[in-house]
């Protein structure tokens, strides 16, 4: 019987692949803070664009700033990878092969352990020029043999390679040798010299002149790639006349740079009428596009060029040298080099620290890495909105920073889209703003992070004392009292009648027959008393609050409190005054785009108790109240209607203050101060202000002040039951 199938399940630290798709009230929650701080929706866009933000758990949405801390990063692995002194042993080990080679067949020869042609290629040996060479011994081997076959005619044999005509073949060999020998001896100590003397060198072993011959071939395509990417394929292909027009373009190409240089009309419509056809079938549409095309493609041999020290560079120039094969186009080339340095002279200078060597193919492969590396870095540099993601190159970012990198990228370009979807941002036709819905969320997100600080505190609704008539009907019951609305709590009150009547000697029975209510029986429903509490709270917008740190938690404080008075207490009600130099009212749709005065000095708690008080006696019963955030005494009141600032403070501003508490104490309002500051004097003047008034004062951090301010609103709005 077979084994029952069971599943099994592995689970593996998430590797930040396979995410799931952000939602709209994530990003929200997110763009909340840097919202609330500038009270510019465009502003907070833009930063999230830049910066990224945290997410929910340890998530984290990437910004523009972090993609090129990524690419950096790569940049500086590779730099502390390699060592680019190595660049050249490569070569210099293949050189040094191919030297050996030859080396042995020129001993040979000259040792003459090799004497005809027929040996030479039995052997493998010999090259094209050791063929013209074997010709010769050849021509030299058929007048031996005529002689030898005379010799046999007349009786004396003569064995092969032997007499004076098989001397005479080793001596030409022997002679060709030695001039190699002198030849290999004479060649230059560094590489670029000893390849540059081997051009026209007449190679004795086949191998060797193969594997030099494979040598010059990558070169020449590394010289290739430093001016365009298909010139390498172009010269190959091109035929006698094809070539010169090449010439003639490159020419044509350097003498519009010098015009360019010089500050003249470059010519470049006449120059794209004459070759336009060469550069495909998207031709630049300007020379600056032109060069730019070009610079790119040249970046990573002049990145290379630049990183050398001066010796490497020479011995690389001398390795590049001559080899498309056409002096004339070569020094045009060269010339178009210099000049593209000249218009552009920060090309890329890398340096690098690392131990592990790399040889000049991978040398080359490397500069196009580190190019591709710092082209993308600037491309991201130069976002600026949003419309200018479109203009990254999605698959250079997937080539260098992966599906990852993708992935973060095309978050950021969903995210307008996300948020306007969702209702919570729209285009007003000059910008995004936020809509009201999207401010409710932020408002809900400030009062949930509030809450999330008090999740083991008991909030809520307490009962006391004092007993109401007309709230929610309550299961508790009280007994009947003149005046009650007559809401009988009717299983306790026929129960107060069966213990009265059966208490006065009736039998259980005869009870349960007639029962006859007495008022005395009587229980009614206790009732909450839904009492009403108007607050005015009064918000700190002075720049020092900006300077503190203490604005941003002040705002969500107060976005948090008119959230929950309006979605939890619908029949309180909030005001909001904000104050510096002078106070003034801010709308609830206001709030969220709140920001600090940063044009006016002072600190007018005066002006804004007067319009508190002002607000609070259009309330008519209830508790009334006044929520006050500062982090500073007062220092300045009003004069004739216009602020007057003094620091330290005047004992007029000390004095009007107090003069407004009083106002505010004997209207039965009540002001409970938050402090975000303990210097001696202002704990002297708050402590003055609690006992005229009544009202408390908290001494707190920004960090703990929403804390501090819910859960004494809340503690303090009491049900009343009666």
């Amino acid at each position: 019987m077979a084994a029952p199938y069971t599943a099994l399940y592995r689970y593996f630290q998430w590797d930040g692949t396979h995410r799931e798709t952000r939602s709209a009230d994530d990003l929200m929650a997110a763009l909340s803070d840097d919202f609330l701080y500038s009270g510019d929706i465009q502003q907070a866009l833009k930063s999230m664009l830049r910066r990224g933000t945290s997410m929910t758990g340890d998530q984290r949405m990437s910004g523009i700033h972090d993609m090129i801390r990524k690419l950096r990063q790569q940049r500086r692995e590779q730099l502390q990878r390699y060592n680019l002194d190595s660049v050249f042993d490569g070569i210099k080990e293949q050189l040094e092969q191919i030297l050996e080679k030859e080396k042995t067949t020129v001993d040979d020869w000259l040792e003459g352990r090799t004497n005809s042609r027929n040996e030479q290629n039995q052997e493998g040996e010999g090259t094209q020029a050791g063929d013209q060479r074997g010709n010769e011994s050849d021509q030299f081997d058929s007048k031996q043999s005529g002689s030898d076959q005379e010799g046999s005619e007349q009786g004396s044999p003569a064995s092969p390679g032997t007499g004076q005509a098989g001397n005479f073949s080793s001596d030409i060999l022997k002679n060709i040798a030695s001039r190699n020998q002198s030849q290999l001896d004479q060649l230059p100590e560094d590489i670029g010299g000893q390849i540059k003397s081997l051009k026209d060198y007449e190679f004795l072993n086949t191998e060797a002149q193969k594997e030099f011959d494979a040598l010059m071939e990558q070169l020449r395509d590394a010289m290739a790639q430093t001016f365009f990417k298909d010139i390498n394929e172009m010269v190959n292909s091109m035929s006698d006349g094809d070539l010169s027009r090449m010439k003639d373009m490159v020419k044509a190409l350097n003498d519009m740079l010098v015009k360019k240089i010089a500050g003249e009309d470059p010519g470049f419509e006449q120059f794209m009428n004459k070759f336009g056809d060469m550069f495909g079938d998207n031709p630049p549409q300007s020379l600056d596009e032109l060069l730019a095309q070009m610079e790119a493609q040249m970046a990573a041999a002049q990145s290379l060029m630049n990183s050398l020290s001066a010796d490497q560079r020479n011995q690389l120039e001398s390795l590049l040298d001559g080899k498309f094969g056409d002096p004339e186009l070569q020094q045009e080339l060269m010339k178009l080099s210099k000049e593209l340095a000249f218009l552009n002279p920060q090309a890329g200078q890398h340096n690098f620290s690392g131990e592990e060597s790399i040889d000049f193919q991978q040398a080359m492969k490397l500069m196009d890495e580190l190019q591709k590396l710092e082209n993308l870095e600037q491309d991201f540099q130069g976002v600026r909105d949003f419309s200018d993601l479109e203009k990254i190159d999605e698959d250079l970012v997937k080539e260098l920073l992966g599906e990852e990198g993708l992935d973060d990228l095309s978050e950021l370009k969903d995210l307008i889209d996300t948020l306007e979807k969702a209702g919570y941002i729209r285009d007003d036709g000059k910008g995004w703003e936020m809509t009201p819905r999207g401010s409710r969320i932020i408002g809900q997100k400030a009062l949930e992070e509030i809450y999330a600080k008090l999740k083991h505190a008991n909030l809520g609704g307490h009962r006391s004392n004092k007993e109401g008539s007309f709230g929610d009907q309550q299961e508790d019951s009280k007994a009947y009292e003149f005046g009650d609305p007559l809401h009988l709590h009717i299983p306790r009150t026929l129960k107060n009648a069966i213990r009265r009547e059966f208490s006065s000697q009736q039998t259980v029975d005869q009870a349960a027959r007639k029962i006859n209510l007495h008022p005395d029986d009587f229980e009614v429903h206790r009732h909450e008393l839904n009492t009403k509490t108007s607050t005015v709270l009064l918000l700190d917008l002075s720049l020092s609050m900006a300077l503190r740190d203490a604005f941003l938690p002040a705002k969500k404080v107060a976005l948090a409190l008119h959230n929950l008075i309006t979605s939890r207490f619908p029949r309180d009600t909030i005001e909001i005054i904000g104050f510096s130099a002078y106070a003034q009212e801010i709308k609830a749709k206001d709030l969220i785009k709140v920001d600090v005065d940063q044009y006016s000095m002072g600190t007018n708690m005066q002006h804004a108790l007067i319009l508190a008080e002002k607000k609070l006696a259009k309330e008519h019963g209830g508790t009334k109240q006044i929520i006050m955030i500062s982090d500073g005494e007062p220092t300045a009141h009003l004069e004739d209607g216009y602020p007057y600032f003094e620091y330290p403070p005047n004992p007029l501003t000390i004095a009007k203050t107090l003069l407004a508490v009083k106002r505010c104490t004997q209207k039965n309002i009540t002001i409970n101060t938050f402090m975000l500051d303990r210097n001696p004097f202002l704990r002297s003047f708050m402590d003055k202000i609690a006992k005229m008034n009544g009202g408390r004062v908290f001494y707190t951090t920004p960090h703990n002040l929403g804390e501090y301010i819910l859960h004494d609103f809340v503690e303090n709005r009491k049900k009343r039951v009666a």
